[in-house]
């Protein structure tokens, strides 16, 4: 019984401690996470995504985003046209890889092009 109290003890001190320092969440980190953009591509699709989630996804090159944070701490950018220019990037590179991804898997095309080129070459 005694260990289980001191447990008991232990765990409510320790979120206590807890409760007491949480982390500093700047104001302009916070508008990024609670600011929300509906995507209707890639992995995101039909979901509401955080800014933040957005400007820390594959989509946006570490270079990019830290420069657009720069920005948008600076005042230099609003919080809306961070907004638009990471759902513009994702939205972007989706339909880029998307692209990628039909050209190739269409090896036909290809195919049709070379035969064409290999009749050509036998007339001459």
């Amino acid at each position: 019984l005694t260990a289980v109290k001191t447990s008991d003890k232990d765990a409510v001190s320790a979120a206590d401690e807890k409760d007491d320092n949480p982390p500093k969440e700047e104001p302009w980190e916070k508008a990024l996470k609670t600011t929300v953009v509906d995507m209707e591509v890639g992995e995101f699709h039909g979901h509401k995504v955080s800014v933040w989630d957005l400007l820390h996804s594959k989509y946006i090159p570490e270079e990019n985003r830290k420069e657009l944070l720069e920005l948008y701490q600076g005042g230099v950018l609003t919080l809306e046209q961070v907004k638009t220019v990471v759902s513009t990037i994702v939205t972007k590179a989706e339909a880029a890889r998307a692209e990628h991804v039909a050209n190739a898997s269409s090896p036909k095309a290809e195919s049709t092009v070379t035969e064409d080129e290999d009749t050509d070459l036998q007339e001459d």
